[in-house]
């Protein structure tokens, strides 16, 4: 198996994206650590998962409880940040400073902590892996910051990658996925969604977790790709252009 012997972590491994990771690299031979937010749904992504994974609690916004997973899982050969939280669009005269500001704390800069903590443990052989999105470079009305905070995560990305190596660092920039982030759109306004947002694409369809998990895994196992943003987006960016 590709990833035999290897560790992996995932930040926002409780769910969507993050859970679907979790689940290919333990399939691939994996032992896995997963760190979400939320005891319950940590307990639950965990019974869904071999015994060769584990699972902490970690507020991402708090940069000791990052370096208390680093220190616990002491050794490492990949790190995946997928941790997010739902961004409404709304226009930027209308957000507070604070808020956004706010905005940034666990998309850009969890995964600023997340990666100086990572970088200290893990084999030099090994892997990062960000989290951007389309948004970077198709925003819309109201997505000013969203777009902001995607686009930096993809310089913070390149950046890293000069700096880390030999360890190599990459983003994932995924499409709309049908993963729990849209749980808080009701039926059936959310299929009419999903619906708008897969004729947007290429391919006609939403993504779904395990595509994304391809992807993670692929940055994980091919040793010459660093700096690189990889886009799973169905060919959305390319239907609106």
């Amino acid at each position: 198996m590709a990833l035999s012997g290897q560790r992996v972590v995932i930040i926002g491994g409780s769910s969507g994206m993050g859970l679907a990771t979790a689940r290919a690299a333990a399939a691939a031979g994996a032992a896995v650590t997963i760190a979400s937010s939320d005891q319950e749904r940590l307990k639950a992504a965990l019974a869904q998962l071999p015994d060769t994974c584990d699972g902490l609690v970690v507020n991402t916004r708090n940069e000791a409880d990052i370096a208390a997973l680093f220190d616990h899982v002491e050794e490492l050969d990949h790190m995946v940040y997928t941790a997010g939280d739902t961004v409404r669009p709304q226009p930027l005269a209308d957000v507070p400073l604070d808020t956004a500001r706010d905005l940034f704390e666990v998309r850009f800069w969890g995964a600023v902590a997340a990666t100086k903590h990572a970088a200290r443990h893990v084999r030099p052989e090994g892997s990062i892996v960000l989290t951007s999105g389309t948004v970077s470079v198709r925003p819309t009305p109201g997505t000013a910051l969203a777009a902001g905070a995607a686009a930096a995560v993809e310089g913070l990305t390149r950046g890293l990658a000069a700096e880390l190596a030999p360890v190599r660092v990459n983003a994932v920039r995924p499409g709309a996925i049908r993963t729990p982030l849209w749980d808080s759109v009701p039926e059936p306004q959310r299929g009419a969604l999903f619906a708008a947002l897969a004729d947007r694409t290429l391919t006609k369809s939403i993504g779904e977790p395990d595509q994304i998990a391809a992807a993670h895994l692929y940055l994980m196992e091919n040793r010459f790709v660093t700096g690189t943003v990889l886009t799973v987006d169905g060919g959305a960016v390319l239907a609106a252009g």
